[in-house]
């Protein structure tokens, strides 16, 4: 039995699928005389449409991921999957107004019209190759491209076995995708490495299909029929290592070789162990299996040992949806041992302590997601986060400490947030503009399949509808169009847009701030000298000098409240030993501050920038000192226009 394998676009170029690595592994070893082979179409389209086209990695990564919301990568490809080249053309640029500048919109209409070439084309490579199955995956916006591929290959040759899965089959959107779409003879749903050997097996042997996990097939009458998804998910040692042969020899045989570098991808862990326990009311990425499960540390040491050897690359990206914290002590340690100089990405939570980044820095790991969202804790608390807005600042502060790159978004747009909850976070910007901003403007959360908001109306979203995006994209029922659909639409809820927009504002100027703001402390011991040229603050060094100052600022590095942190102040010292009658208070040489002086000192503070205030809480936002400039992103181009300026009197007194 010969399987094919199919990446389409607009699948990342730079990464290798980890779902087609795995079902190829799971092919050859666990299916009997079958071999499977992955074709990069992905790939394929870059080097198709840079002849026809003025086309570069940016407008990839648009139609990939930047334009996920609005669907933009899925409408250039509806016109092979209902093959017409101007399908839905108005409702296109009606449904984008404003949100699609023109010449952006020019080049999804131009991608539009010759999208159904490249799927004819396609298709006709596939079978002149003449596999027995052909298999799509099919996650973010790859859904129109896939179903439009099985429609020209059962179109083609009806012999071939088409099958759908990833993540837009996952539970309800599988069952819709095999109901509406004749050409697709199999929607496997949930984890693939057991159920698609199962359904090889059984297409093989003649088997019956109705045992195979989470698959939908057609009885002898056509109709779609529904087998129940697995109730268990696999355990870790179950989850296999990818297969990525054939990746990096297609990718540099291509025109896109000079627009990426390649990574590998690899996974650690399914599920997440904090939505075990408190679903993050937004977030529904672990579709059908919330159950954390991670591999043994030893075992993936191995796997990636294994796949950067064979495959000579240092940079991995680790898909798991948060860190196993276990691995800090187990398998972290091992890569910083190992020598290798990893360059890992990893998604982690957001309250980690300073000295748990160092363990992920000393082990490799360059770029984190935190899951920040927001910096206000009334709001984190509406997603069910379990992390304070001063904690996620700390994040930010130490993430710049140890030279971590942070990547977040900042959402809005929860039922029961209020004005207050966004207002003194607007206040206190500048004084963050030395750290890590978000990634973009502040984001309207979109409420997703599988998330509580999606499956409990009583925490605020009752009216939901499918994303305006699918009715441009699909030619299907509402009914359906529900079923198929991952993002759907709301009646807005939370804060004005006003509030909105000054937000986005203060963003924005963050953004633009932040290659030239500075704010690093120095503990010199008696006293603490803080450096600062942020644009908002005329001060540029600070000395604190009396012992209280120090006492208080030191302890601002973890959040505290006033009370508390008063109280800390006047306890025994703990190096005097615990009930030691010789113990003295910590204020040692100055009166026990009171309340009210801490509260006056934070409250100087605040003015100065030197900390974040939130639900009571103070932290300061001082990174300690630690050449952060040099690992900032533009600080060799801003030092050279800094240098330009420096020059420029000289040279003009320079006589001709």
């Amino acid at each position: 039995m010969r399987v094919l394998l199919v990446n389409m676009p607009w699948a990342s170029i730079d990464l290798p699928s980890l779902a087609l690595g795995i079902l190829k592994r799971s092919v050859d070893e666990r299916v009997p005389g079958a071999r499977a082979e992955v074709m990069h179409a992905n790939i394929d389209y870059v080097d198709w449409v840079t002849k026809r086209a003025d086309f570069t990695l940016r407008d990839y990564e648009y139609y990939s991921l930047a334009s996920y919301f609005i669907g933009c990568g899925d409408w250039v490809f509806s016109s092979a999957l209902y093959g017409d080249p101007e399908w839905r053309l108005a409702e296109f640029t009606e449904g984008t107004q404003g949100k699609v500048d023109g010449p952006r919109l020019a080049q999804a209409r131009s991608l539009h019209a010759i999208a159904e070439d490249f799927v004819r084309e396609t298709a006709a490579r596939i079978v002149d190759m003449a596999p027995d199955v052909v298999g799509l995956t099919s996650t973010f916006q790859q859904n129109a491209a896939a179903l439009a591929l099985a429609r020209q290959v059962k179109e083609l040759a009806p012999r071939i076995r088409t099958v759908m899965g990833g993540a837009n089959c996952d539970g309800q959107q599988g069952e819709a995708v095999h109901r509406n779409f004749a050409f697709v003879d199999f929607v496997v749903r949930g984890e693939g490495e057991e159920s698609f050997p199962a359904l090889l097996n059984a297409l093989r042997d003649g088997g019956d299909l109705a045992g195979v996990p989470g698959l939908c097939h057609r009885d002898a009458r056509g109709r779609s029929v529904v087998n129940p998804m697995s109730t268990r998910p696999l355990p870790p040692a179950a989850i296999l290592s990818p297969d990525y042969t054939g990746y990096f020899e297609r990718l540099a045989r291509s025109g896109a070789r000079s627009w990426v570098e390649p990574k590998l991808v690899v996974e650690s862990a399914r599920g997440c162990w904090w939505g075990e326990k408190h679903h993050c009311t937004f977030c529904g990425l672990n579709g059908s299996f919330m159950q954390f499960r991670s591999k043994n540390p030893a075992a993936f040491y191995d796997e990636i040992m294994k796949l950067s050897q064979e495959h000579r690359v240092l940079d991995m990206y680790v898909v798991d949806n948060i860190l196993d914290m276990t691995y800090l002590k187990s398998l972290l340690p091992r890569l910083t041992e190992s020598g290798y100089g990893f360059r890992l990405q990893y998604e982690i939570k957001s309250n980690m302590r300073r000295h748990q980044l160092q363990v992920l820095v000393d082990a490799g790991v360059v770029y984190v997601q935190p899951g920040i969202e927001n910096l206000n804790s009334r709001v984190l608390s509406l997603m069910d986060k379990g992390v304070t807005g001063c904690q996620n600042v700390r994040m930010l502060r130490d993430a710049s400490t140890v030279g971590l790159c942070v990547a977040w978004n900042y959402l809005h747009g929860f039922p029961g947030e209020e004005a207050e909850n966004y207002e003194d976070v607007i206040d206190q910007i500048p004084a963050l503009e030395h750290l890590n901003p978000p990634g973009g403007p502040a984001g309207r959360i979109a409420v997703e399949r599988f998330s509580p908001y999606f499956n409990n109306p009583g925490l605020g979203f009752r009216d939901l509808r499918p994303a305006k995006q699918y009715r441009i994209i699909y030619d299907l029922p509402e009914s359906e169009m529900f079923d198929l659909a991952y993002i759907f639409d709301v009646p807005h809820q939370g804060v004005s847009q006003e509030i909105v927009d000054r937000l986005n504002a203060a963003l924005t100027t963050w953004q633009e701030s932040h290659v030239g703001s500075r704010l690093v402390h120095a503990d010199l011991g008696d006293r603490i000298v803080l450096a600062n040229t942020r644009r908002a603050f005329d001060w540029t060094v600070l000395e604190l000098t009396s012992p209280y100052e120090v006492a208080l600022f030191r302890l601002l590095d973890q959040p505290h409240a006033v009370a508390a942190a008063a109280r800390k102040l006047r306890a025994p010292d703990p190096s005097e030993g615990p009930g030691d009658p010789a113990a003295v208070p910590v204020v040692h040489a100055w009166d026990d501050p009171s309340e009210a002086t801490v509260r006056a000192t934070l409250e100087h503070w605040l003015a100065l920038g030197v900390v974040f205030s939130d639900g009571g809480q103070y932290v300061h936002v001082a990174p300690a000192a630690a050449n952060q400039e040099l690992l900032r992103i533009g600080y060799l181009k801003e030092r050279e226009n800094r240098a330009a300026t420096d020059r420029a009197p000289s040279l003009e007194a320079t006589p001709a």
